[in-house]
């Protein structure tokens, strides 16, 4: 026969209870975390979507003035060899915009096949997160 009394089971009964206590406490400290997670990815998002509509309104003015000072610019260098050498100004202008075209074309490929630092904050506390976790106490 068990040697068992009241007493012993209260006891079991509470380390049951201490168990799912402390498994709900270590759920509600795991969701906690992975909300500041999402929080912060939610910053970086909002920081970038602010950054690119600065970028672009910048890149449309500077589009603008550009165009303008291109056009001016060339009429100014036609108008300047009217009399001696209007085709062949006109046409080496037309060259220097070509060179000036595939130079910024080729700049843009380089610039966009580099890596984006989009979320590096918010891997880089994932990454401290796991560490954490799985290191020994």
């Amino acid at each position: 026969m068990e040697d068992s009394s009241p007493g012993d089971a209260a006891k079991g009964g509470a380390a049951h209870g201490g168990l799912f206590r402390s498994l709900r406490g270590s759920l509600a400290t795991l969701l906690a975390t992975a909300r500041t997670r999402l929080e912060l990815l939610q910053v970086e998002l909002e920081e970038e979507k602010l950054r690119l509509a600065g970028i672009g309104v910048l890149a449309i003015a500077a589009v603008f003035f550009l165009v303008l000072a291109v056009l001016v610019f060339t009429f100014f260098v036609i108008l300047l060899f009217w009399d001696t050498h209007r085709v062949m100004a006109s046409g080496l202008v037309a060259l220097a915009y070509l060179i000036l075209g595939l130079c910024c074309a080729a700049a843009a490929r380089a610039r966009a096949n580099t890596k984006s630092t989009l979320f590096a904050a918010s891997l880089a506390q994932l990454d401290a997160d796991r560490e954490r976790l799985t290191q020994p106490d």
